[in-house]
Order: C-alpha cells, then structure tokens, then sequence
C-alpha cells in the first residue's frame, strides 16, 4: 500500500511575487527582442504591408480562437503544465518566424506563436492570485504584485525591444557580420532574424523555470475525462460572468477597446520611424528606442498603480484617468502622422510615453477589480475572455488600418475608440469583494 503524497507547499506572499516578476520577465522578453524586427523582417522576406497586416491577423485570430478553451484548461489542468506547454510551443513558433522564407511557413510560425499566447494569457497571474490566496485567504492584498508583475513585463519588453532593434544595426557595422550570416545560411538567417532565434532561447529558460519553481496550490487530480468535461463547463461560466456582472463587462469593453488601440501603434510606428530616418537598419533601431521608453513608462505606470488608486480615491476612477490619458496620446500622435520636423516628432514621443504610461497604471487597478469578482475556479477563463477581446478587436482594427490611408485617420479613429472605453468608468459600479458563482 503506497502511502499518500503530500500536496506542495504553497509559497508565502513575498516568494510568490517575486516568482511572479520572475516568470513575468522570462514570458515577456522574447517578445520584445522581435518587436522591434519582426515587421521589418517579414518585409525583408518580401512581404507587403497588407500581407503582413495579414500574418498578424492570423496570430491574433488563433489567440481569440483558443482563448476560452486554453483559459478552461487552465482553470482544470493547473497553471504550471499550461504555461510549460506555451513556452515549449513558443520555441518551435519563433524557429519558424525566424527562419521561414515562405508565406505559409511564417503563417505556420504565427499560428503556433498565437496558441501559445492563448495558452499563456493570464495564466501567471492566475498562479500568482491563487498562490496569494491560498496563504492569506480571499480578501489578500493584490493590486501590489500585480503592479510588480506589470513593471517586470514593461521592463523586460524594453530591454527586448533596445537589444532586438540594436541587433541587426550592430551586425550591420564593422565587418559586417549580417552579411556572412545571411550567405552563410543561404538567406535563411538574416540580421533581422536573429533577435527572433534569441527569444526562442529564453523560451527554453522559461520553461525550465515554470517547470522548476511554480507550485501551486492543491487541486483535484486531473485526468482526461475531468478535462474534456471540465473545460467546456468552465468556459461557460468565464462567459456568463461577462454577461451577468456589470464591472466584469466593463473591464472587458476596456480591453477591446485598448486591443484596438495596441494594433494600430504596433503595425504603424515601426513605418513611422523608418520614413523619419530613410533606413530599414537605422528605423528599426529608431523604433526599438521609441518602443523602450514607452515600455519605461509602462513600467512605472504599473508601479505607480497604488499610487493612482489612492490620489483617484478608488480603483475605477483610476482607471478612468489612466484610460483618459491614454487616450489623450493617441489622439496626439494622430495629429502629428503627417509631421517630420522637431516638434513633431517630439510630440510623437509625448503621445507614445503617454499611452504606455496610461496603461501601465490602468491594468493593475482594473485587473484587482476583476479578480474580487471572479471565483478561482473561473479565474484564468475570465483572463482569458479578457485577453479574447482585446485580441479580437485588435484583429479586426490591424485589418482596417492596413486598408486605410496612411496619416491621421487610423490614429483618431482608435484613439476616439480608446476615449470611449474610459468613458464607460464614468458611472461608478457595485464593487463587491464576494467573488460572483455561476451556476452549471
């Protein structure tokens, strides 16, 4: 007779958050490094704006596909398994992305990296509330480590968006190393490429950290049978809380609304920059720059969340004045599309920091409110409904403003969409801390 394991033990509050920043950098580095690349790289191999527009269409696409089933998997399978799945599939996607020279593999590459982001979104935080709670019981202190979590992911996409867009310029110098590589491998691995294949690199740490030092708290075994019946039940609750709960559906409007926005700054700054220096190299790096400083100021958004919440008087009219201001810079970098000379541009970077600065410090203060509405059991469904609408609407809006005119049209537009998801704050809901059930 074997004798019964012990369930793991839960991590205290300070050892959960900092495995939280740390699994927070590691998730977000690799993206950054291909931000500042990943558009140019895809014109590299030939392909034009509408196309690419399209490549990305079909990652966010995949995301808002698998959204609610990878969210109930989660919620059934545990936290630990899912996000080492994610980062095993982010592996193979950024070879692909990184290396494909044809339309159908790099489309192969985006699908694979949009089932990872599914996979993976929220997920982390869903481990860290969990964690949190299970030490300190349901009405624990999160907007803190949500906060931390948040700066650790702006400060890990600015470092990978500085060294992505550093990358190629610096192959590029000197003996020109970018060259040899490319006759090399044939083509197959450009300057470009190489931020890309380092992210996959850090994909592998990620997976050996989550797989290493993620406990989670106990849960009932799970076996096939438990899954294929669970997730679907599990979805159908995460759904019904957006139906059934007022804050939870304004939370998730707001993430549509900043979806719509996030698509048209990543599919129309990296242009921005390259006609402002007249170089693919020197307007990647350009916009790795740019990208940096707003990742900066996101980061200390998220840092200054509490803060905001505190001089605001609550959580939701934090987050009407972050929204405010994010909409404020979008709307100002709408009115300088057109513009190249100093103020201009300056003002451009005004609007970007602004944006990001927004945002950083609306997350936390908005996600906070979501989870004292949402019971463990649908936690990670309920993020990822919240990821679904912002994927989905940034869809549909990188679509439309590739096939819009370049110049201040795309820019007002999203930012007039922005505007009005910081409206709906305006009205001040029932904030409970008793976690809404849903019935099955």
């Amino acid at each position: 007779m074997t004798e019964p394991q012990e369930a793991p033990e839960v991590p205290g509050i300070g050892t959960a958050r900092r495995r939280y920043v740390t699994v927070c950098a590691l998730l977000w580095l690799p993206p950054g490094l291909g931000m500042a690349s990943m558009v140019l790289l895809f014109s590299e191999r030939g392909m034009s704006l509408a196309a690419v527009a399209g490549l990305f269409a079909v990652h966010s696409l995949t995301v808002a596909a698998l959204e609610l089933p990878t969210g109930g998997l989660s919620d059934v399978l545990g936290r630990r398994p899912v996000l080492a799945m994610a980062g095993a599939l982010n592996v193979v996607a950024s070879a692909l992305a990184g290396l494909g020279t044809t339309a159908w593999v790099l489309t192969a590459g985006m699908v694979l990296m949009g089932a990872a982001r599914a996979l993976s979104s929220g997920t982390a935080e869903a481990w860290y509330v969990d964690t949190v709670q299970a030490h300190s019981g349901p009405d624990a202190e999160l907007r803190t480590g949500l906060a931390r979590g948040g700066s650790a992911t702006s400060a890990a996409l600015a470092a990978g968006i500085l060294l992505g867009g550093a990358l190629p310029w610096l192959l590029g110098v000197g003996p020109d190393l970018g060259a040899r590589l490319g006759e090399a491998t044939s083509g197959a691995v450009l300057p470009l490429s190489v931020p890309v294949l380092l992210g996959a690199a850090v994909r592998v740490v990620f997976v050996c950290y989550v797989l290493t030092v993620l406990r989670e708290p106990p849960r009932p075994p799970a076996t096939l049978r438990s899954v294929l019946r669970g997730v679907p039940v599990t979805v159908l609750g995460g759904l019904r809380l957006g139906g059934r709960d007022a804050l939870v559906r304004r939370v998730l409007l707001t993430a549509a609304a900043v979806g719509s926005a996030l698509a048209a700054i990543e599919l129309l700054m990296p242009g921005r920059t390259v006609a402002l220096t007249g170089a693919t190299g020197s307007g990647a790096m350009a916009y790795a720059a740019l990208s940096c400083a707003g990742f900066v100021c996101g980061g200390a958004g998220s840092h200054l969340a509490p803060l905001a919440a505190r001089v605001a008087g609550s959580g939701e009219r934090a987050v009407l004045v972050c929204l405010g201001g994010c909409a404020g810079g979008v709307l100002l970098l709408g009115v300088t599309a057109s513009t190249t000379h100093m103020l201009g541009t300056a003002l451009t970077v005004v609007g970007f920091c602004l944006f990001y600065l927004g945002l950083g410090a609306a997350s936390p203060n908005g996600n906070e409110l979501l989870h004292r509405r949402v019971p463990s059991a649908r936690r990670a469904t309920a993020l990822s409904v919240q990821s679904l609408a912002q994927q989905l609407v940034g869809a549909l809006t990188g679509l439309a403003v590739g096939a819009l005119p370049t110049g201040p049209l795309p820019w007002l537009l999203t930012g007039a969409v922005l505007l009005s998801g910081a409206l709906l704050w305006l009205r001040r809901a029932d904030v409970r801390s008793t976690p809404v059930t849903t019935t099955t």
